[in-house]
């Protein structure tokens, strides 16, 4: 079967590429089809995306522990008691807000990862394979894993890890340590990786047993 190649909109940024591609996917789909994330349909993503960019109490606290988290959920799951799908999906389609998610490194680094990967946790769900994407895209996705891996990798024990890009040979050591773990693949399946994908990604992991086992028992991601 043919992998389609992503060609993208030269007057668009890769976030947004993303953004209404993701969108393009949800309208196709609907609000009940399943994604990577366990117990969400592509309905409670959709209120996730909105809740993030624009519920000033609730957005921040998606990163936070335990009762602040608890709120964002309370109040994305009040979103989609309140709104439709097609109005959440409108919502995103957008664009951000005025204000921090305009900035240009906030699009480039946390925006590209927040939209690629929520734009495959659902492809993948439905039978959607890995894209060929641009090389200029799997540049932009490369920096994206170097700048992030140390943060999202940080749950590993008692093994040290780097990453290769598959396409270019390029690596960068995440943790330091022995035994030392590797995980090689292209830009976009690395990223699916250490945002705790790990079973959906294209991703070879390599090195002493060990290693392999340690990589394989952390817990990747936010």
């Amino acid at each position: 079967m043919r992998v389609p190649v992503e060609q993208g909109s030269h007057d668009l940024a890769f976030d947004a590429q993303e953004r209404q591609k993701l969108c393009d996917v949800l309208d196709e789909l609907g609000p009940s089809a399943a994604t990577l994330l366990v117990g969400w349909t592509t309905r409670d993503l959709a209120a996730h995306i909105v809740v993030r960019e624009r519920d000033l109490v609730a957005g921040p606290c998606l990163v936070l522990p335990g009762p602040f988290q608890r709120l964002a959920e309370q109040r994305r799951t009040r979103l989609m008691d309140r709104r439709d799908f097609s109005w959440l999906v409108a919502r995103i389609r957008s664009g951000p807000p005025l204000g921090f998610f305009r900035i240009g490194w906030v699009r480039s680094f946390p925006n590209l990862n927040e939209f690629f990967v929520h734009h495959e946790d659902v492809r993948r769900a439905n039978g959607l394979g890995p894209r060929t994407l641009t090389p200029e895209f799997e540049a932009a996705l490369w920096r994206n894993v170097r700048r992030g891996s140390r943060y999202l990798g940080r749950r590993i024990r008692n093994a040290g890890l780097e990453i290769e890009c598959a396409k270019t040979s390029e690596r960068v050591k995440v943790r330091s340590g022995e035994p030392t773990a590797r995980l090689s693949g292209r830009p976009g399946e690395l990223l699916l990786y250490v945002f705790g994908r790990q079973g959906a990604a294209q991703v070879e992991v390599t090195g002493p047993a060990e290693a392999v086992a340690a990589v394989h028992r952390a817990r990747f991601g936010m």
